[in-house]
């Protein structure tokens, strides 16, 4: 890895392979503390840095990478890289992840198992960086935003007060908490489920009102608003059934979810999938959550081996 400055990136070069627009404020970030770039798949978007230049995909563009930095997404089992500005599909074969450097660091949001697995096979260092404590918690909070938001559009009733909308959270994880939290500060009524005895405890703990998974049919009853981030098929057919007709379901799991959407449509039940919305609703924000953990990690990285 090149040589740079305490608190800087000179001479470290990046790889951007694909993304949204939260990519492109990383870039810009990571421009700023004077490290080259090197753009694949943006050939859509309008965006300019000094020392960046936007490439097409190849083996010499991961050769040269001292980082390279895939989506939020990472990439399928397939090969395929989301890449929301490209004019063409971008695929990572085994044959690429032979060719990066050992001491390259690879950086992604989530990785699927066969991502997870190339990169392991091939020596290489994978970042997730949505598991990390730092960046999940921070981004939970544009998240819960976007989450509310879209409540907000396809609902006919306000949020706030305990007599007109009852609201429930699948899940006490990192996102679960900041959007009971969220809700809460608002005034709408909150049941959360989760299965674990030291989460309900905690829910309890937050003034809220604290449902057992299975218990979930007797809670989606009287819902209506049901915000899933539980990444496994939760909210089943027989689950589904109990649920009112004019009940909303915002599934925040990354995909497929944990929603039966076809039983959903069939029943009438508005249900939307949406795993990525800080990159909709707040990229900027988003962007610059990844990038100060990234940058950190990288400098850390650094200075370990002497530049």
């Amino acid at each position: 890895m090149g040589k740079g400055v305490s608190g800087m990136l000179t001479g470290v070069k990046f790889a951007f392979l694909g993304g949204d627009a939260r990519m492109i404020e990383v870039a810009r970030c990571v421009s700023e503390l004077d490290a080259s770039t090197v753009m694949v798949g943006f050939e859509k978007a309008d965006v300019s840095f000094p020392d960046s230049v936007k490439v097409a995909f190849s083996e010499e563009v991961l050769k040269d990478a001292d980082v390279i930095v895939f989506p939020v997404a990472g990439i399928d089992d397939e090969g395929r890289v989301p890449a929301q500005f490209a004019e063409q599909p971008i695929m990572m074969t085994e044959d690429h992840f032979a060719v990066i450097n050992k001491k390259t660091q690879l950086f992604t949001g989530i990785a699927r198992p066969r991502f997870g697995a190339l990169a392991k096979r091939h020596g290489l260092a994978l970042v997730r960086l949505m598991e990390l404590d730092e960046v999940a918690i921070l981004n939970s909070i544009p998240t819960a935003e976007g989450a509310i938001a879209l409540a907000m559009e396809h609902t006919e009733i306000t949020l706030h007060g305990s007599a007109c909308t009852a609201c429930t959270v699948l899940g006490l994880g990192r996102c679960g908490v900041t959007l009971a939290r969220v809700l809460a500060g608002m005034g709408a009524a909150v049941t959360v489920c989760a299965r674990k005895p030291s989460d309900l405890a905690r829910i309890r703990e937050m003034g809220l009102t604290a449902i057992p998974l299975e218990h979930l049919g007797d809670a989606i009853a009287s819902s209506d608003v049901v915000f899933n981030t539980i990444p496994a098929m939760i909210l089943t057919s027989d689950i589904l059934a109990r649920a009112a007709r004019f009940c909303v379901i915002i599934d925040l799991a990354s995909a497929p979810g944990g929603t039966d959407f076809r039983f959903a449509e069939k029943r009438g039940i508005k249900a939307m999938l949406a795993p990525s919305l800080p990159g909709i609703v707040a990229p900027k924000t988003a962007g610059r959550i990844i990038a100060q953990t990234m940058v950190r990690m990288v400098q850390e990285a650094s200075s370990s081996t002497g530049g």
